[in-house]
């Protein structure tokens, strides 16, 4: 039985300098880290959004789950893949009929990763309840006994650090590992919470430095100066993979996170 599980958590994956860096560094990740399981969220690999393309690209660097948020509605003829592919999650609390799905049990090496995608409210559309999507997840999972208890990975795509770190605590306990994405700038708060569940505001980016979150900064300085919303274009140039890397005891029972190392890597 090997010393510990890891898991390794992705931030978003902005455009091509983004994919890039991704299929160069992330097999020296999974490596380095001993990784037992991979989510990313992909949600503007295509820059405000996916398409199919990209997705497969992901999952071929080494990717286990992609989760997603927002933007990943923008591109219509990606929705038809998102139903298709249970390894691809948008948020679980859309309301339906949303395409696809939020959460999903994966198995991989004889261990169990319950992945779930939420969203949330504050400054951002106000869907179904993030709080309560999550309690639901759990509960239908609350009475698998054939087999090992998963791993329950959160991805909180959130613009809000209050409402991140808020439903972190509500989580805590509950979910394995919970890191907040969607505002593409990693956060020092890496840590684990009284009830053992390991958790960071932000992962970051995967994706180009030189830029304003990953977009092209010239434009983006053109649509604040001006109030214009020019159309948006990906930096190019140096590009990092961001995330974290969170480590379990493999037959503890508790699933409750010991370690976690944020990184960032060129």
């Amino acid at each position: 039985m090997p010393d510990s599980v890891a898991v390794l958590m992705l931030g978003d994956i902005v455009g091509e300098a983004g994919l890039s860096a991704l299929e160069r560094l992330l097999p020296g990740l999974i490596e380095r880290f001993g990784a037992d399981f991979v989510t990313a969220n992909g949600e503007n690999s295509a820059g405000l959004s996916m398409t199919e393309h990209d997705a497969l690209r992901i999952f071929a660097a080494g990717v286990d789950v992609i989760t997603s948020g927002n933007h990943v509605w923008e591109n219509r003829a990606f929705w038809p893949f998102m139903d298709g592919e249970r390894r691809m999650l948008r948020p679980a609390n859309y309301p339906p009929p949303a395409a696809g799905r939020g959460f999903v049990m994966a198995e991989k090496n004889g261990l169990r990763f319950l992945v779930i995608n939420l969203q949330g409210r504050e400054y951002m559309t106000p869907i179904d309840c993030p709080f309560r999507a999550f309690d639901s997840v759990i509960e239908t999972y609350r009475g698998i006994t054939d087999g090992p208890a998963p791993f329950v990975i959160v991805d909180f795509h959130a613009e809000s650090t209050r409402e991140k770190e808020a439903l972190g605590f509500y989580a805590d306990g509950r979910s394995s590992a919970f890191a907040g994405t969607h505002t593409h700038v990693q956060t020092a708060d890496e840590k684990i919470l009284p009830r053992g569940s390991a958790y960071i505001t932000d992962l970051g980016m995967t994706g180009a430095l030189g830029g304003v979150i990953g977009m092209d900064k010239d434009i983006c300085l053109e649509r604040a100066r001006n109030q214009i919303f020019y159309p948006m274009r990906c930096a190019e140039g140096t590009a990092a993979v961001q995330g974290i890397c969170v480590r379990f005891a493999p037959d503890s029972g508790t699933r409750k996170a010991e370690p976690v190392e944020r990184f960032s890597v060129l």
